[in-house]
């Protein structure tokens, strides 16, 4: 293959849409206002739009919107948080940050997402939240999770670090964007997700002008007028190039995922029916934007293919190889030897290929002959 493949080709997004980004960022140059320029208003205002929520507060990255969500909810030192295992170590950070208590439970091992039946067990007096994390591009059960946290009067903040764009179906014919369904939704602008800028950038979701004005002063140190501080924040902003570069790519959301979705479409095509391998389920309750395409493969022969595409010029990622219960600074909030079944299987089967939207189908056909030879 003479075309160096890459997991996210940015340079190539880039030039197609180079002309739209370098006006938006000469603009914000001209005028000299890099902190909290009008980019970032008119950014925020048009994701409400997209996202059909009230409210939307930008800040400096995803786990900081995780954070200032959570410190948000007047949590007490020791509450619970229950987050799935199988994910990024950002969740759990900034529940262990706010001396909250990260309980980790297992994932349903065809989407990867909380099971609820696992969340339902682990609920206890002292357990406050949930942080569903819409892992790969995919939604949880965002309904029941719902009627599991109304029932039981906890809160839930929905990490959508992964899945910005992607669509809930609820009951009798009810949509909403992913991020909006809890009572607060994060999300990250890191530059190979979906919607990425060109530096670090996140924001925070909610449809309650409560917790918007709550959350607004939180990232403004406490405060909402100047000099004036009500509440122990911290500082996180999008700056304003940052904005405007999103802006500009918040239009060309929708497609992304389209593409990403072909992307998809040719790997689930080319490599259905390969003994050994899984190919990425798909839940009914969630459209799919495909931050990752993620397979399954047989747990002795994962490493192996990995080497095998690395030897063949082809890049592949473990998203994730060892459990958070697993990780050192994690081990605290665990009662004994933790061993979470599907969690411990997962890390030992997934493997990423690359998606991105400028794939061409000479890439696309490269790899999967190279994973079908594998096989062979």
């Amino acid at each position: 293959m003479k075309e160096k493949i890459q997991m996210v080709d940015l340079h190539g997004q880039y030039m197609r849409i180079k002309a739209e980004i370098d006006t938006a960022i000469q603009q914000v140059l001209d005028e000299t206002v890099f902190i909290n320029g009008p980019q970032v208003g008119l950014f925020a205002a048009h994701m409400q739009t997209y996202l059909g929520c009230n409210y939307v507060i930008p800040c400096a990255n995803g786990t900081d919107a995780l954070q200032i969500a959570l410190m948000s909810l007047d949590l007490e030192e020791g509450d619970e948080v229950i987050i799935p295992a199988f994910t990024y170590a950002a969740t759990a950070e900034v529940i262990a940050l706010l001396k909250l208590k990260p309980v980790m439970v297992d994932v349903n091992e065809h989407n990867f997402n909380l099971d609820l039946d696992e969340l339902t067990a682990h609920i206890t007096p002292r357990t406050r939240a949930i942080v569903p994390v819409h892992l790969f591009g995919q939604g949880s059960d965002m309904g029941g999770i719902m009627e599991i946290a109304q029932k039981h009067g906890l809160y839930v903040v929905e990490d959508n670090a992964q899945a910005l764009g992607a669509d809930w179906f609820g009951k009798e014919g009810r949509q909403a964007k992913l991020g909006t369904i809890g009572h607060i939704g994060c999300t990250s602008f890191f530059p190979s997700k979906n919607l990425g800028c060109y530096g670090d950038g996140g924001a925070i979701m909610t449809n309650d002008a409560t917790l918007a004005a709550k959350i607004k002063m939180i990232a403004n140190h406490g405060q909402s007028k100047k000099y004036h501080h009500e509440l122990i924040g911290c500082n996180s902003r999008l700056d304003t190039l940052q904005a405007a570069i999103l802006d500009v790519k918040l239009k060309y959301l929708d497609e992304y995922a389209q593409k990403r979705n072909d992307v998809a479409a040719y790997y689930d095509h080319s490599l259905a029916g390969i003994d050994g391998i899984q190919i990425p389920a798909r839940v009914s309750y969630s459209n799919h934007v495909f931050h990752q395409y993620t397979l399954r493969i047989e747990a002795d022969k994962r490493d192996a293919l990995k080497d095998h595409l690395q030897h063949a010029g082809i890049p592949s990622m473990i998203y994730y190889p060892i459990p958070l219960y697993r990780q050192q600074a994690y081990r605290v909030f665990t009662e004994g030897d933790l061993s979470l079944g599907i969690t411990e299987l997962l890390c030992r089967e997934v493997l990423s290929l690359p998606v991105h939207t400028e794939m061409e189908e000479a890439q696309l056909d490269y790899i999967s002959s190279a994973v079908k030879q594998f096989f062979s």
